[in-house]
């Protein structure tokens, strides 16, 4: 948590700097933002061919995401965490009275200015980082681990389009088990090349799975918000379906998100980046890539553990997986999907 807090301090002093900069300090400026943040001119991304992936960490947003990045005049933007910077702090670390004023940053009364801003920001950065986007192209943007402020970014760029991404709250448990384990893929990136937080190797599993299930509650819970108040393209995709149907899963997902593409292209893309295509010794138990199992969760979790996340997650379970065993589609328990 702490690793965590220094880094979106970090990213806040960026924004900080980004705000002082000229642009929104004064009322001509507050004008500039809203001319620079709905991207007009030909040589920026439009807001309307940004592609949201929300929902959490382990639901297959990455092998959706390397799908995607396969298709013509697709660009991936890889866990931007902005959702996280905003989100984290406008629902969790601030007391309801001082939410209330002026004072704070993400203050309710203020709402619409900083909604302006933050649109401001998301546009600025991704046109910087990514000009190859812009022109027509689309830009996808994968944030599961900053579905929290789904919400926010959603009303900020109404425009653009959402993905609903889920996956079985206890597969996403098992799989977030197998990675904190020690000579995973996870720890020898951490710990072995020194590439981040390490203390989550040292937390007992039943602490791990209590911590998962409280975050995928607020993640999902956050991004179902974000999905029913969104007006324009979304779809709504369970992992569980996009496993065993991937190709028909794809078409359904451009089509409702009134993208056009190529079949054959969807095609070649969904069979480079196949379970089957991944080389055996690059999939596994402790690998990124582990077990693509719906349901694999009763092998993993024990009973008491499953119960914990039965729990956690009551109301979720009951509305997107009432069955057991997952034999049942729920794409339809979420008929939303706008076209």
């Amino acid at each position: 948590m702490p690793a965590l807090k220094q880094r979106i301090s970090e990213a806040a002093r960026g924004l900080r700097a980004f705000l002082s900069s000229g642009i929104g300090s004064t009322r001509a400026g507050r004008t500039q933002v809203s001319e620079r943040g709905n991207s007009t001119e030909s040589n920026s991304i439009r807001p309307e061919n940004i592609v949201w992936v929300f929902g959490n960490a382990k639901t297959g947003s990455t092998w959706l995401a390397f799908m995607m990045e396969e298709i013509k005049a697709h660009t991936v933007w890889r866990e931007p965490y902005v959702g996280e910077l905003f989100g984290r702090l406008y629902y969790n670390w601030v007391g309801e009275r001082h939410f209330q004023t002026e004072h704070f940053i993400l203050g309710g009364p203020q709402k619409e200015s900083w909604l302006k801003s933050m649109r401001s920001f998301v546009l600025s950065e991704a046109n910087v980082r990514f000009p190859e986007a812009a022109n027509g192209g689309y830009l996808v943007i994968k944030e599961p681990n900053g579905s929290i402020g789904a919400p926010l970014l959603m009303e900020a760029l109404p425009e653009s389009r959402m993905i609903f991404l889920i996956r079985d709250p206890r597969d996403v448990v098992a799989s977030r088990l197998d990675s904190a384990k020690k000579g995973s893929y996870l720890y020898e990136r951490r710990v072995k090349e020194g590439g981040g937080r390490t203390a989550m190797f040292d937390i007992e599993a039943d602490t791990l799975v209590e911590s998962a299930a409280t975050r995928y509650l607020q993640n999902i819970g956050n991004v179902r918000e974000a999905y029913e108040a969104h007006k324009g393209h979304k779809v709504f995709v369970r992992y569980e379906d996009l496993r065993p149907n991937t190709l028909e899963s794809m078409k359904r997902i451009y089509s409702t998100l009134g993208i056009a593409v190529d079949e054959g292209e969807l095609a070649r893309a969904v069979e480079k980046h196949s379970w089957e295509a991944i080389p055996k010794e690059e999939k596994g138990e402790g690998k990124f890539r582990r077990k693509a199992k719906p349901g694999g969760w009763q092998e993993d979790l024990t009973p008491e553990q499953a119960e914990v996340v039965r729990r956690i997650t009551a109301p979720l379970l009951k509305e997107f997986y009432p069955y057991q065993g997952q034999s049942e589609s729920s794409s339809e328990r979420l008929p939303l999907d706008r076209r």
